[in-house]
This record gives C-alpha cells, structure tokens and sequence, in this order.
C-alpha cells in the first residue's frame, strides 16, 4: 500500500506544478521574482525532478501486470521514440510562436516549418514518449504513468489553442495558423501546407544523437536494456 501512496502523491504534485504555466495568478509574481529565464530554468529543473521522482515511485507501486510483452513492442517503442527525438529536435531549432519550446520571431505563416507537421511538435512529442513506452510496460502503475503523460500531452494542445486564439485575436489567428494543423500532417494532406525546400540536417543528426545516447544511458539510469529483446 505505500508504495501505491507514494506514486498517487507524486502524481498528484506532478500534475499540480503543472498547472502553473497555464495560470497567470500563479505564474505572474514568479516571473516577476525571478524573471523569464530564471522563472524557465527553475520550472524545467522542477519539472525534472518531479518526472524523476514519478518515475521512481512507479516502479516502487506493486507489479500488477495487465498484458503480456512481445518483441514487436520493443521495435514500436524504439521507433516512435526517435520519431519523438526528431520532432523535439525540429522544434527547439525551428519558429513557431503557435506553441512552446521554438523561438517565436520571426514566422512566416506560408512556411511554418515544423509546425507544418504539428502545431505543437514538442507536445506531441511528448504524447510520443508516453505511447512509447505505454507500449513497453503492461504493468498498472506504468499504464496510469505513461497513459496519463500521453493524454497530458494531447489534452494539452487544444488548451494553448484556445489561449493563443485569445490572446492573438481570431483574425490573427487564422492567419498565422493557416498552413498548421492539431492533427498532425493534416495540413499537408488537405493541401493547406506545401513544404518547400527540405528540412536541414542538422536537427536530424542531433535527433538521432540524442536517442542513442538515451538507448544506451536507459540500462543504468533505468535498469531496463531497451535493446535487450531487439538484438
């Protein structure tokens, strides 16, 4: 039972100090004390350590297992995390004021780079890693984990739509979102979206650095070989 009562409270405290971004009362005298790029690094280190600590209490919560493994889940989940790394990749290095986590100026609305493929690219992401690895764990305490990071993620990208449209005003808004999509390559297929010249690499090549190295840090920060049923 306590193990169960220390992932129900890091979950409550994780989702909790998620709610400081999304409300101005809470995040207004923080940026003010510490200013913007104090106020990000220090909520991007607590948001570590609570992920770390949820993390860790999942794994303390009894083994309830739900579904069996079979190698295929290790390839999905392999797969679906580098296509996460490339988005993160494309998003820190691109422009896309429609969101977080890329610079927002300047931004042209006829080729929106990364946010052509998904107006949130860092959220989905994220929804990414939790597929992930929801896939590679049939336990119960590892479903709710990486489930409710999952649904966080893709709730998360209608609310900073409705925020955005009301502080950019609608007609702005439906201009500067006019070649993106919620859903992701749904501008490209309904050819509101055309890309123009291809993407660099560089963003590519950092993208498949950083899975590499997380596939071979995974054994001992996590204690689990992500490669173990692959090769």
């Amino acid at each position: 039972m306590q193990g169960w009562l220390e992932f129900a409270a890091a979950m409550v405290v994780f989702l909790g100090a998620h709610a400081i971004p999304v409300r101005p009362r809470l995040k207004a005298p923080l940026v003010a004390l510490l200013g913007r790029a104090g106020f990000g690094i220090a909520y991007s280190a607590l948001s570590i350590g609570l992920l770390t600590w949820l993390i860790v209490a999942a794994g303390r919560a009894p083994y309830l297992p739900l579904w069996g493994f079979a190698p295929w889940q290790s390839h999905a989940a392999l797969t679906l995390m580098l296509a996460a790394c490339l988005l993160a990749a494309y998003a820190i290095a691109g422009v896309n004021p429609l969101s977080f986590g890329s610079r927002g100026a300047p931004f042209d609305p006829a080729r929106p780079g990364i946010a052509g493929v998904s107006r949130h690219p860092v959220l989905l992401a994220l929804a990414l890693w939790g597929a992930a690895h929801l896939l590679a764990n049939g336990d119960l305490a590892h479903v709710i984990l990486f489930g409710t990071m999952t649904g966080f993620a893709l709730l998360g990208m209608p609310l900073i739509d409705r925020r955005k449209r009301r502080d950019m005003g609608p007609d702005n808004w439906r201009e500067q979102t006019r070649a993106t999509s919620l859903v992701p390559f749904a501008a490209l297929l309904a050819g509101r979206w055309r890309p123009g010249a291809g993407p660099s690499w560089r963003p590519a090549l950092v993208a498949v650095a950083v899975w590499a190295v997380l596939i071979a840090l995974h054994p001992a920060v996590i204690g689990v070989d992500p490669l173990a049923t692959v090769l």
